[in-house]
């Protein structure tokens, strides 16, 4: 039987894309999952492997959310897990990382626009939506979710 090896690491956003597209850009060109703020140096990007394959990705930049006047907030973007590695605990995994990256880096709050068919995924994480939904067009209906983070 073999053995599966799992691990999370920081990656560049154009590796990122590797899941991205697929998931969320799927039809669409490459460059679509290129993200403004994707090479900022307070970006950083997060990587699932199972086996030295990558499965999952998250990339979290440090963005306010004007709405609170928050600061050292961070903004949760580009979440997404290879079909056949979903409901595995990837994307559980990979917010749990970002979550502890986020506090050593001083950052105390997330935030994100979470696709409608994600918010359940989010609320069992603790995020809790913030504001009215609203639609992002070619794409659907959003709410923004927000969590403070609290030293572990």
């Amino acid at each position: 039987m073999k053995t599966l090896n799992f691990s999370i690491k920081e990656i560049t956003a154009t590796t990122a894309f590797e899941v991205r597209h697929p998931v969320l850009r799927e039809g669409k060109p490459i460059d679509s999952c290129h993200f403004q703020g994707d090479d900022l140096p307070t970006t950083f990007h997060l990587g699932y492997y199972v086996n030295e394959q990558l499965v999952g990705v998250v990339t979290l930049m440090k963005n306010p959310y004007k709405e609170l006047n928050t600061k050292n907030a961070y903004q949760l973007r580009g979440m997404a897990v290879l079909a056949t590695f979903q409901k595995r605990g990837i994307g559980d995994a990979l917010v749990k990382k970002a979550e502890e990256m986020i506090i050593a880096r001083g950052g105390t709050f997330i935030w994100m626009n979470a696709r409608e068919i994600a918010v359940r995924f989010y609320e069992k994480l603790q995020y809790q939506k913030h504001g009215a939904p609203f639609t992002i067009p070619k794409i659907g209906l959003h709410f923004v979710m927000v969590k403070t983070l609290t030293t572990l």
